[in-house]
């Protein structure tokens, strides 16, 4: 009788930390994949970046290039891109803040902030599938840049 109260007390302390790991710490990194986080990724990359960024991550033509309007088009998020340039950190607050929150100053981009459309472990699982798609010498650059 003691040794099933002290198991059903295990049990009970794992899924209440389980739970609060999750509610507290979310995830951290793009490199934290949990099931799915890749495929959920590309159908919201589908649904809320290919406009711009394509739907092979090629990026707008000429992306480095101003537009008349003297933004910049929207960068390919392959390896031909800069994406793998940045940190996890500095992709997860321009994906959610936006760019102009990231650069700052009187920065004029035509990329939103998605924070209102997306949750963070949304963000997240676009950043997972985006990763996914880059050879491994470019996986491995960006993530020494994250740590």
């Amino acid at each position: 009788m003691g040794r099933n109260i002290i198991i059903a007390t295990l049990v009970a302390l794992i899924a209440t930390m389980t739970v609060a790991i999750v509610l507290i710490g979310g995830r951290g990194t793009a490199d934290d994949p949990q099931a799915g986080d890749v495929a959920e990724g590309r159908q919201l990359y589908l649904k809320n970046c290919a406009a711009c960024h394509g739907d092979t991550l090629e990026g707008q033509p000429n992306w480095r290039e101003r537009l008349p309007n003297g933004r910049m088009p929207a960068p390919p998020h392959d390896e031909t891109g800069h994406t793998w340039h940045h940190s996890d950190d500095q992709l997860f607050r321009i994906t959610r803040d936006g760019v102009a929150a990231i650069v700052g100053g009187n920065y004029e981009s035509d990329m939103p902030g998605f924070g209102e459309i997306l949750t963070d472990d949304e963000i997240w699982a676009v950043l997972e599938y985006i990763k996914s798609t880059w050879p491994e010498p470019e996986r491995a650059r960006q993530a020494q840049r994250s740590q």
